[in-house]
């Protein structure tokens, strides 16, 4: 498929999709947002890892404000209900590991696009900021929801309302992405994440996401059944039969994804 504002590579079983606006911090404009769902399902089926990453200096500015002519005819709850939900939702939902490799600033929706993802590894020349009270808006994309669980209520709040800006290191600590990495090792480090992804136990890392996201709704009684449900699904793979195999004859396994 041909695209004008990202660009789309695969190899290895890994889909990298590059958000490419960099003259404009790969804002997120209403061609921008459409393709990159369109690409999202259309490598979903076929890579056994997705990794979303930005061109340039920045991940991703957030809503392109100039996407319209003018801001006050834009009508943003139609916009995010249209437009951001199905995306969002496609990134939650997708059945393979996903990895948001934030090679810089990420601000507005575009932090929360990140947090959308599986897992979120960052250089540590990059940095998030929830930009929303600045221009008297709240967090939208996802901000509200993906917050609180991650980082918890008081910074959640504290995030939103003064926008500061948090640097990769402090969002590690914090708890709301999984890695910071120095700049330098930025892109073989996303490189080796995502190809020990892509070999490995495909249905697991489907089953994985579920329990976990289904945990916090959970008492003890209704998670451990949902685990034990879950497992048995999980015990029938081939992969659990090759895991098994390489461990008794101390060999790597070699994950089929089935």
């Amino acid at each position: 498929m041909a695209y004008e504002t990202i660009t789309v590579a695969e190899a290895g079983g890994v889909a990298t999709i590059t958000l490419n606006r960099p003259e404009v911090m790969n804002a997120l404009s209403s061609r921008l947002r459409e393709e990159l769902l369109r690409a999202w399902r259309d490598v979903e089926g076929r890579a056994r890892c997705i990794v979303l990453t930005g061109a340039g200096r920045a991940f991703c500015s957030g809503q392109d404000l100039q996407d319209a002519m003018a801001l006050g005819r834009m009508d943003l709850g139609r916009v995010l209900a249209e437009e951001y939900e199905p995306l969002l939702k496609a990134i939650y939902d997708c059945p393979v590991p996903t990895i948001a490799a934030v090679n810089g600033a990420a601000a507005g929706a575009g932090t929360n696009l990140a947090l959308a993802c599986d897992v979120v590894i960052a250089s540590e020349a990059a940095s998030f900021i929830q930009a929303f009270t600045r221009i008297g808006l709240i967090p939208d994309a996802g901000g509200t929801y993906w917050l609180p669980r991650q980082v918890g209520m008081a910074r959640a709040m504290g995030a939103a309302l003064f926008a500061d800006k948090v640097p990769a290191r402090q969002a590690a600590d914090w708890g709301m992405i999984w890695e910071a990495v120095p700049e330098a090792d930025f892109a073989a480090h996303v490189a080796g994440r995502a190809a020990a992804l892509a070999s490995g136990p495909t249905v697991a890392y489907r089953l994985v996401k579920q329990a976990l996201r289904a945990s916090p709704a959970n008492g003890l009684a209704d998670q451990l059944a949902l685990e034990a449900r879950l497992q048995g699904e999980a015990g029938a793979t081939a992969d659990f039969r090759e895991g098994v195999m390489a461990f008794l004859e101390k060999r790597p396994a070699r994950f089929s994804g089935a």
